[in-house]
Order: C-alpha cells, then sequence, then structure tokens
C-alpha cells in the first residue's frame, strides 16, 4: 500500500512540473486522450477516459482495470489511489461503481433458483461446475440462510465443465443436482436438453465476467471470487439498506 501512495506522490510532483512549464489550454481532452492512449498501447480499447479531482490525473478505463494518465500522456500509473484521511481505496471503490451490474440487466431466466429459508435477500453467481472456488463458496452459502441464489451455469474451464453443466441443468431438480455434485461430488447424469448456456457465456462476455465464481448483488455490486459466509452476510446486509 505504502508504495503505492510513494508512487503516486512522485508522479505527482513530476505532473506539477510538467503542468507548471507548459501553457494554460494546451492540455488534452479525454477524447484526444482516450484515441491516443488507444495508439500508444497497441490497439487496446479504453471504455472511458475522465479528469480526476486528484493531481490533475485522468482516470482511464480498460476493461476490468483503471489506470492514470497526465494531461499530456507523459506518464502513466497503474496503481490504486488511497485516500490518506480515511484510507479508503478510491480506486477499488471506482471499479465497483464501474463493474456494477444492474439487477434488472440479468437474464433470470437463465439460471436455476435455490431458496433459503424464507429467501428475502438475492444473489446472482455465475459459476463452474469444476471450479474449485465455486465449490469452496457453496460449503460457505449453505451456512447463509433467508437468502434465494440464481445459479447461472458458466462452464469455462474444461469441456467437461461444459457437459456437467448441461447434465445439471437438464435434471429434473437442478438445485439438488448442484448441490449434489458440489458438496458431495455426486456425478450429475449425462443428459440432454435446450439450456441457456451459450446465452450465459454471450451475457458473460458482454459484462466482462471473466473468472468464476462471480457473484452479483441486488444494488448491482460485482464481486469475484469465493467468499466467506460472515463476509456474504455483511455484503447482504449492506444491499439490505440501499
Amino acid at each position: 500500500m505504502f508504495k503505492r501512495l510513494v508512487v503516486l506522490v512522485v508522479l505527482g510532483s513530476s505532473l506539477a512540473l510538467a503542468q507548471a512549464a507548459e501553457p494554460a489550454g494546451k492540455f488534452a481532452t479525454e477524447n484526444v486522450i482516450k484515441h491516443t492512449l488507444e495508439d500508444r498501447l497497441g490497439g487496446a480499447k479504453i471504455d472511458s477516459v475522465i479528469k480526476t479531482p486528484y493531481l490533475g490525473l485522468y482516470e482511464v478505463h480498460i476493461g476490468s482495470e483503471i489506470i492514470y494518465t497526465d494531461a499530456k500522456m507523459n506518464y502513466i500509473f497503474n496503481g490504486s489511489i488511497i485516500d490518506v484521511k480515511t484510507m479508503e481505496n478510491l480506486t477499488q471503490k471506482r471499479l465497483s461503481e464501474l463493474n456494477a451490474i444492474s439487477w434488472n440487466d440479468l437474464p433470470l431466466d437463465a439460471a436455476f433458483k435455490t431458496v433459503h429459508g424464507k429467501g428475502k435477500r438475492v444473489l446472482a453467481v455465475f459459476v463452474d461446475p469444476n471450479c474449485p472456488y465455486c465449490k469452496r463458496f457453496e460449503k460457505e452459502l449453505v451456512k447463509v440462510d433467508d437468502i434465494t441464489v440464481y445459479t447461472f451455469l458458466f462452464p469455462i474451464l474444461s469441456q467437461d465443465s461444459h457437459q456437467k453443466a448441461q447434465a445439471i441443468w437438464c435434471s429434473a431438480d437442478k438445485s439438488k443436482a448442484w448441490s449434489d455434485w458440489m458438496l458431495n461430488g455426486k456425478v450429475p447424469v449425462a443428459a440432454k436438453c435446450d439450456t441457456p448456456i451459450a446465452q450465459n457465456l454471450a451475457f458473460a462476455r458482454k459484462n466482462n465476467i471473466t473468472g468464476t465464481p462471480t457473484l452479483i448483488f441486488a444494488n448491482g455490486q460485482r464481486v469475484p471470487g469465493a467468499i466467506s459466509a460472515e463476509r456474504l452476510e455483511k455484503m447482504l446486509a449492506l444491499n439490505e439498506k440501499k
């Protein structure tokens, strides 16, 4: 953390000198920065460029990452910016905002639903049946009550993952087939039927979902990776307050 802060301070000093040396009104606009950096970064697709309120830096959003540059694009800063007063990671906060997926945009008919208790709280999860982190998360999930889980089968690890996902979706009881495999290692019976797997893969590509598990909360917040039941409870509680 502190190494990154030092880098930012050094960068800030360089920017101040560069800006002092340049006449006013000659700094590039967001649009110029976007197109120029796309060329300089080998054709990388930049989603957006906006000016930040700190040190004259511009935020450059590329896929699931944020980098920063000065107005003249003399420097690129790749790291997190921390608010020293609150120790809040401003870069991570901004990434959460940019990567959010509206709950209303989720194709819930392409997921199977599992209800724990009254199921008043909701969670969507993109998973691969052969993902060890997905299995770890399933073990944590059984500790959480009063939640409805929408499971999107997202087989990206292997052909076997795709076959298992198809077998689970084609089962008479999808939730049971899923938990039998993920928690008890009971292989789902091979079957064929129409599945939403291709739709899920397309949705994931469109929204830059690249790993499993990926969790999406009611407020749109996206969390990559397995988390503990304790952390899940805290995040669900925060969602309830929004």
